[in-house]
């Protein structure tokens, strides 16, 4: 979401690479051209002038460390100063004393709220917290059995009721089930409208009465930009929402609103969802969104999705098989499928220190998995196994049968077994130094 802020913000701090400290006369310019790289993102005007008067304020009262050139010195203080806007420290769902927790979601129609109210219910479910979802939205047509599929999918419970019951019963009575069925976590799915209303106010301000929710999420569509920022401000006038969720943060959109809602409503934004998958959510941590944003990228998120998809025990098994390299296309195609569930590559490699600017303007494209996946399938249990039987004949069966070229298959082979040759080398090393560079074995 923040590629073209990142490039915009890497074109300035080069510029001043070059200069040996910080003046009044560059910080100006760098300034000038940040506000308008952050107006151009959408950010709310008030909220970026806020913003870079603190950065021209701690960088003309600081002295640049004799290690820093004025660029270095300059991007820790906007660093800083992101981590501030964007809310300090992370904000974790409060849970109650005495459960079930509840969590009322609130937002305009098609932000997402549904499909988020799900995505927090299976990660409630992974932590060992049973939720409970509640189908209050009676106005969008399919609300509710978009929800019921959602629960079915991640097997999490839905309570709703007969056509033509009042929205504030519905939540009172999900609330009694959640308590009668020992639930942990009773989310509420609230109705959307297109536009705020005051009569769809008021219904939410009655159902906040008579659940009295220890959390209320408002969901943010991402893409929205300025106007998500004015309905947030709204929702929290009536509502006073006590965290914010940001939807489709995977999508192209300038991501202003990302950088103003915390700033506006003074209220922490405490997961974003990352695409449209269940599982595609994540706690939403300043420090890391900041350096996100710089392009610093965020090996701590990166470790988390792999921790979330590969299993320690199986991990383990990999990192012995890979020191006595007998490393097998079969392991292989384990790891590939791991990757996968990590999400799409160019969120991965924009987590990677670097390697979003190394990579710009190449193309990434996920599909060179499926290749890969289908050239391996292709393969019988003992081709996997010992690829050193892969002969001509089997090489062009393999190709006939995933639907690729033998180039492609030859292709893959080879840069399998300089893999091969990587890791034995690595294992004679006991520093693990290498003193050849190999390509990763993807297609292409």
């Amino acid at each position: 979401m923040f590629d073209r802020l990142s490039d915009r913000f890497d074109d300035i701090f080069r510029q001043l690479r070059g200069q040996g400290r910080i003046t009044e006369r560059n910080i100006d310019e760098s300034l000038r051209e940040i506000r308008r790289s952050l107006l151009e993102a959408d950010v709310n005007f008030n909220v970026a002038r806020s913003f870079i008067q603190r950065v021209k304020e701690q960088a003309l009262g600081q002295q640049v460390a004799k290690s820093l050139t004025a660029g270095q010195q300059l991007v820790k203080i906007v660093h800083d100063e992101l981590i501030v806007l964007l809310g300090g420290n992370s904000a974790p769902i409060r849970l109650a004393d005495h459960p079930p927790t509840v969590i009322m979601m609130v937002g305009l129609q098609g932000g997402g709220k549904t499909t988020m109210a799900a995505k927090l219910a299976r990660q409630f479910k992974e932590q060992g917290r049973p939720a409970l979802l509640v189908a209050a939205d009676i106005y969008r047509p399919a609300a509710i059995d978009q929800l019921q599929t959602l629960g079915t999918q991640i097997d999490v419970p839905v309570f709703s009721t007969p056509p033509g019951t009042d929205p504030v019963d519905i939540c009172s009575q999900g609330l009694a089930q959640g308590r009668a069925t020992n639930r942990s976590v009773v989310i509420v799915d609230t109705a959307g409208r297109l536009s705020i209303d005051e009569q769809m106010m008021e219904e939410l301000a009655r159902v906040k009465e008579a659940i009295t929710p220890h959390e209320i999420l408002f969901t943010a569509d991402s893409m929205i930009g300025q106007d998500a920022v004015e309905t947030a401000k709204r929702f929290h006038d009536l509502l006073a929402f006590s965290g914010v969720v940001l939807t489709k943060m995977d999508s192209d959109a300038r991501g202003g609103a990302a950088l103003s809602i915390r700033e506006v409503t003074g209220e922490p934004i405490k997961f974003i969802g990352t695409g449209e998958k269940v599982e595609d959510i994540e706690a939403f941590h300043p420090d890391r969104m900041a350096s996100r944003i710089l392009g610093m990228g965020d090996v701590l998120s990166l470790v988390e999705r792999a921790e979330a998809v590969i299993e320690r025990d199986k991990a383990a098994q990999m990192e012995e098989r890979l020191r006595k390299a007998s490393f097998t296309f079969e392991d292989f195609l384990d790891q590939l499928q791991a990757v996968k569930k990590m999400g799409p590559l160019d969120q991965l490699i924009g987590m990677i220190p670097g390697a979003g600017k190394a990579m710009k303007g190449m193309q990434v494209d996920d599909n060179a998995f499926g290749q890969v996946e289908a050239i391996i399938s292709s393969m019988t249990l003992e081709e996997r196994r010992r690829p050193q039987v892969l002969n001509g004949s089997r090489r062009k069966r393999i190709a006939r049968g995933s639907g690729t070229t033998i180039q492609d298959v030859n292709r893959l082979v080879k840069q399998f077994q300089q893999m091969q040759k990587m890791m034995k080398q690595m294992s004679r090393n006991k520093t693990g130094k290498m003193g050849k560079k190999f390509r990763m074995p993807f297609p292409g």
